[in-house]
């Protein structure tokens, strides 16, 4: 197999043929195929795409290059939930607990931080303690015990997929449906579900902005889980602004703990029951949304979410009082206000510039090895639509030093515009199964 061939032949436009895709898997797995050709082949299938069969074989490629999540014998349902990235996106620690509560097994294995995004395993690290990094066999025995386990991919779950994910990252390949879906699939089919609910986020701060490449990845996915006997199904959510108030890691947990307290933002509440609700329904819990609902709602009410979480925490190796005291989470060395300069309506709060500030203050990887520190971020308490006066506070910044104070106020004055009141997106605006696309258009409720 000559690797330069195959780039080439991407680049131009052609497809592969049957075998070849899984021969290069196996060639990559084995060292064979140097990261730069793989990242060279990643640019290539940016630009020209993967055809249906092309997919397929690339999806089960990288599962079967590691091991896959048993449950043999094991009659209870188990049910993940995945986003494809936002900017304060935390709804996973929110509903994990929820949804274990109600008798679901979530074996919810997660990813990092990618580009401008925040990743799940990067917001759980900052809990002292707390270790993501789990062997497949204690895995399965912490869902079997806990009904959850939240845990990062390790060498035995589709390792290809691994190496591929943190090139993604620093090579600007992640934008790509066929790379986004197989590296998704790949993951989430060797869970060991029996059904899968995908937050495909749209919008500026998405990695998809427009509704039809939304739509289109949200096809591909169904069809990936479908075509394996995973019932799946998707719901296309904002990303035109951060979702919650909280941007940021150690920050995200605190807002998610107030969360799991009943006392969480009316759009991280919203998005988070849209899921967890379609979690109840595949796993067969529940016959219907506003019985879900009402189950999820009381968890929560009981203080039976907290507690699960807590629990979760305890068992990977974390502080359980963390759940109790929130000021247990390590804490940024400098907080500056933020105050609008202006009168009138928000008219965006732009997400990305917000994710590309809190990776400059160090919150997030420019490069694969970087560290990330957990303390940075913003908290910001307007959205669009919100009327503000001139000089009133509308966010703070979570900074390492004053350097980073100054990132953060250049970031927000560029990420909120004040004008003329706008129409803001819905939240939740669609529903796509196998059997076709349904629109919602739920708007936000503000508290």
């Amino acid at each position: 197999m000559v690797i330069p061939s195959l780039i080439e032949r991407k680049r131009d436009g052609s497809s592969f043929a049957p075998g070849e895709w899984a021969s290069l898997v196996r060639a990559y797995a084995a060292g064979e195929v140097p990261d730069y050709q793989m990242s060279a082949l990643m640019m290539a299938v940016l630009w020209r795409g993967l055809d249906s069969a092309e997919l397929t074989e690339l999806t089960e490629a990288m599962i079967n290059s590691g091991d896959r999540l048993r449950f043999d014998g094991w009659e209870v349902p188990r049910v993940d939930k995945h986003s494809t990235g936002g900017v304060g996106d935390k709804s996973s620690l929110v509903l994990a607990p929820m949804v274990a509560c109600c008798g679901v097994g979530v074996p919810m294995m997660s990813g990092r931080g990618l580009g401008h995004t925040g990743g799940t395993l990067d917001k759980l690290e900052s809990i002292p303690g707390f270790t993501t990094q789990m062997p497949l066999r204690e895995a399965e025995a912490q869902v079997r015990r806990l009904g959850c386990a939240l845990f990062g991919q390790t060498a035995e779950i589709a390792p290809v997929d691994k190496r591929m994910y943190a090139l993604r990252d620093v090579t600007g390949t992640v934008p790509s449906i066929p790379l986004i879906a197989a590296s998704i699939m790949s993951k989430k089919l060797a869970e060991g579900l029996t059904g899968l609910v995908l937050d495909v986020k749209t919008g500026i701060g998405s990695f998809l902005p427009a509704e039809d490449q939304a739509l289109d990845l949200a096809r591909t996915m169904i069809g990936l889980g479908e075509s394996h006997g995973v019932r799946t199904v998707a719901f296309l959510t904002a990303m035109d602004r951060p979702l919650g108030r909280a941007c940021g890691n150690a920050l995200e947990v605190e807002e998610c703990l107030m969360a799991l307290q009943g006392q969480g933002p009316a759009d991280l509440m919203a998005v988070t029951y849209a899921l967890a609700v379609e979690m109840l329904l595949l796993a067969g819990v529940e016959a219907d949304a506003r019985a879900a609902r009402t189950r999820l709602e009381r968890v929560i009410a009981s203080g039976a979410a907290l507690e699960k979480f807590a629990a979760i925490i305890e068992a990977q190796g974390g502080n359980p009082v963390v759940a109790e005291d929130p000021s247990l989470l390590p804490q940024a060395g400098e907080v500056e206000v933020y105050e609008t300069p202006k009168a009138g309506w928000v008219r965006q709060v732009e997400p990305r510039v917000i994710g590309h500030a809190i990776v400059a203050m160090g919150g997030g990887r420019q490069r694969v090895e970087d560290a990330v520190d957990p303390t940075v971020g913003f908290v910001i308490t307007v959205k669009p639509g919100d009327r503000v006066d001139a000089g009133q506070p509308i966010a703070s910044i979570f900074a390492k030093d004053e350097a980073g104070v100054a990132i953060g106020v250049a970031a927000l004055r560029e990420a909120i515009e004040v004008g003329e009141r706008v129409e803001a997106p819905p939240l939740v605006s669609h529903r796509v199964t196998e059997g076709g696309v349904e629109k919602l258009g739920s708007k936000e409720v503000r508290k």
